[in-house]
């Protein structure tokens, strides 16, 4: 661990979910996948298209919406819809499928496994300061087994624009009562989650995977976040 900045008195701990607590990346490609299978067995073959094509469609979506992209559920939902109805579905049936292929897509994106020995971080820290979560992703604290340790978890959309905005830290900082500075927020994006929550006023510890150059220094840096059993009294 490194120390950049003096921390002040902490009474609750913030987490990052994706990227932060498990790899990500597997789960949003096993996502994918089951999505496009979805859309595979409910359009007829000379429809079937490859990722590329929805992709496309969710950058035009962008760039018509571009408040769409705080909802990222909402978003790949209006999306399909949208690249179904430019295949010439009728309105029901792009609406029908679409809502299969995010189904297929968010039962996948949330079936995440937590390593035992994070889960063994989190209980110990639970002791000791409230734990929330704040993600711009789908993830489910309580599908991934893990929402015991926590009081509550934000998700750009339902809860405010995402990250780096400061809008779910001020909301965490209002549900918990707490002033945001008593708040250490910990996540591997240097924009989304240091920036972020400093702008926001809250305290930051940046997991560095890559050993990235930054100019803006977080309160403390980890390599891994079992560093984070360092706070625990």
């Amino acid at each position: 661990m490194q120390i950049y900045k003096q921390l002040q008195p902490i009474q609750a701990l913030s987490f990052d979910l994706d990227d932060t607590l498990y790899n990500n990346k597997p789960v949003i490609a096993a996502a994918e996948q089951a999505m496009l299978l979805a859309l595979a067995q409910h359009l007829p073959s000379k429809l079937t298209t490859d990722s590329d094509f929805w992709w496309q469609h969710r950058q035009q979506l962008a760039r018509t919406n571009p408040e769409i992209r705080h909802d990222l559920g909402r978003w790949r939902l209006l999306s399909l819809e949208a690249g179904l109805l430019s295949l010439n579905l009728p309105q029901t049936d792009a609406s029908a499928i679409a809502n299969i292929a995010y189904g297929a897509f968010i039962q996948q994106r949330t079936t995440i496994t937590v390593d035992i020995e994070i889960q063994q971080l989190l209980a110990a820290l639970a002791k000791h300061y409230q734990l929330i979560a704040i993600t711009n992703g789908n993830a489910c604290i309580d599908k991934m087994a893990i929402g015991q340790w926590f009081q509550f978890s934000l998700q750009a959309g339902p809860d405010g624009r995402m990250k780096p905005y400061p809008d779910m830290y001020l909301k965490a900082a209002q549900q918990l009562n707490l002033a945001p500075q008593q708040i250490l927020h910990i996540g591997d994006s240097h924009r989304a989650d240091v920036i972020g929550a400093l702008n926001a006023g809250c305290q930051t510890a940046w997991l560095d995977h890559h050993n990235s150059a930054i100019s803006v220094l977080p309160h403390i840096r980890l390599t891994n976040v079992q560093m984070l059993s360092a706070l625990i009294p």
